[in-house]
């Protein structure tokens, strides 16, 4: 039997997830609720319903919250009240408290919560982290992420920390299985809005990585690119055409024995891996319904990994607010 999914909110996002939904095997899209006058009637022949308790009472397995963020909490309460499991979009709520309040509701009810971060399903990234398993580059020395490009119109709510650089500090602590230990960043605000729109930020996995990341929204082309630097060479990872990288240290031999304390690193060969560039939102819904039909968040984002994430802008956001020389 299929399992009933809806979507809340049909922003840009909320349509991108109708889209996949109303085709995902083993799922029956039945609707959308988004309460703003300029929706239309349906979407992928499908409803869309302005009231929530109406909409909830279409019953659902599971349901995307798309809608604003400082929406998630309310969101995820009725959700949670009706034992309805959510993927939940990045950031999974506005603050670290709240997020860990959501959390705590899902725990409570014993539902499965993801979190959208998409990124870790790129297909560059993802092959990143099996290579990154097998030994491919070693020990990762660096982790170095831009994420740059024009000012989105439908970003109203959050900064770029927390609507782009939350995609950075996701998957550099999923690709390296690292915690973030410490985080320091500058911010600038350039367009006029409350919210920063430009960041630098630098910080320490738990086993000694060093990473960074230059993320903003005043940028007139766009950027997605990840280094990972390792002691036998690095991957550069490019998440808007899903192309991976691999470039080897060359491999010299040292005759100078004055110099033998440091064997220092040359160019070696270069490979770019052909991958299955499957659709990322595809692969995250199915990873999703696959962990709800399983009861089992194993290959999703968990709520707790997107409270994390969080809490790590926050601190990012405040480090960039107070800095003075």
């Amino acid at each position: 039997m299929a399992l009933r999914a809806g979507v809340l909110g049909l922003g840009v996002m909320g349509r991108h997830h109708s889209r996949v939904l109303n085709g995902l095997e083993g799922v029956d899209f039945v609707g959308v609720y988004d309460p703003a006058d300029s929706v239309p009637a349906t979407i992928e022949r499908k409803p869309v319903v302005k009231d929530l308790h109406e909409f909830l009472d279409m019953g659902f397995d599971y349901c995307v919250v798309a809608a604003p963020t400082v929406y998630h909490l309310d969101i995820a309460r009725s959700l949670a009240e009706r034992g309805i499991h959510a993927l939940i979009e990045k950031p999974v709520a506005s603050t670290s408290d709240e997020a860990t309040e959501l959390r705590a509701l899902f725990a409570a009810a014993g539902l499965i919560g993801g979190v959208g971060h998409i990124e870790r399903y790129n297909p560059a990234l993802q092959s990143a982290r099996a290579r990154i398993e097998d030994g491919l580059i070693g020990e990762i020395y660096q982790i170095a992420t831009r994420r740059q490009g024009p000012f989105p119109g439908r970003i109203a709510d959050v900064g770029v920390i927390k609507d782009l650089a939350s995609h950075d500090i996701d998957l550099t602590a999923w690709v390296a299985q690292q915690e973030y230990v410490s985080v320091n960043a500058r911010t600038a605000h350039r367009s006029g809005r409350d919210h920063e729109d430009m960041v630098i930020a630098i910080g320490t996995l738990s086993r000694g990585t060093i990473a960074s990341h230059t993320v903003n929204w005043l940028t007139p082309f766009k950027e997605r690119t990840t280094i990972i630097t390792g002691e036998k060479g690095a991957l550069v990872a490019d998440t808007l055409t899903a192309d991976l990288t691999h470039y080897q240290n060359g491999v010299i031999e040292n005759t100078w024995e004055q110099a033998s304390t440091f064997r220092g690193v040359t160019e070696g060969d270069m490979t770019r891996f052909a991958l299955n560039r499957k659709e990322p939102l595809l692969a995250e819904h199915e990873a999703f319904r696959d962990a709800v039909l399983a009861g089992d968040p194993q290959g999703i984002v968990t709520l707790e990994e997107g409270s994390r994430v969080v809490e790590i802008a926050e601190r990012m956001a405040l480090d960039g607010m107070n800095y003075k020389l």
